[in-house]
């Protein structure tokens, strides 16, 4: 049932075949590159480009284990998926030297998780301006760069 109350789904994400299985699931069992957007792993949660982003640099931290809330995963899980996200955030002001982020997690269909069965958290790069025209009134996001681009920098600063 597609719901009305969702005005960040984009048309190209609709029409475009679901993937089988889980995404992070999927992306964490091949190897580290532009193809799976892994930008970073750690030893319990990775770090991850968003593949539709709200903003260049938008990643986000998720458990290896396969849980749909926190509820459910381990306390040293939880706290590594804290340190990635400030991680994030430090990897990202230097590379992109953004002013602000939005930091959180969609739990659950009405909550409005893309991926519902495997939690993560979403660490979205802000700055003063950043929603204009195109995304106000043509629900359309406008992007500087490639995924392949962002992923090369983003990577680049966690070597650092």
């Amino acid at each position: 049932m597609k719901h009305l109350w969702s005005p960040w789904r984009m048309t190209y994400i609709e029409n475009h075949g679901k993937e089988e299985g889980c995404v992070f699931c999927n992306a964490q069992a091949q190897p580290d590159g532009p193809g799976n957007l892994i930008v970073h792993r750690g030893r319990l949660a990775y770090v991850i480009l968003n593949r539709y982003p709200y903003t260049s640099g938008h990643v986000m931290v998720v458990p290896f284990v396969h849980k749909p809330n926190f509820e459910e995963l381990t306390p040293e899980t939880r706290a590594e998926m804290m340190e990635l996200s400030s991680r994030a955030m430090a990897v990202l002001r230097k590379v992109y030297d953004f002013e602000s982020f939005n930091l959180g997690a969609n739990i659950g269909e009405a909550a409005g998780a893309g991926v519902r069965e495997h939690v993560h958290i979403h660490v979205v790069p802000r700055w003063v301006g950043d929603t204009n025209f195109m995304s106000s009134l043509a629900g359309t996001r406008v992007l500087p760069e490639t995924l392949d681009d962002t992923w090369k920098r983003v990577q680049g600063g966690f070597q650092t």
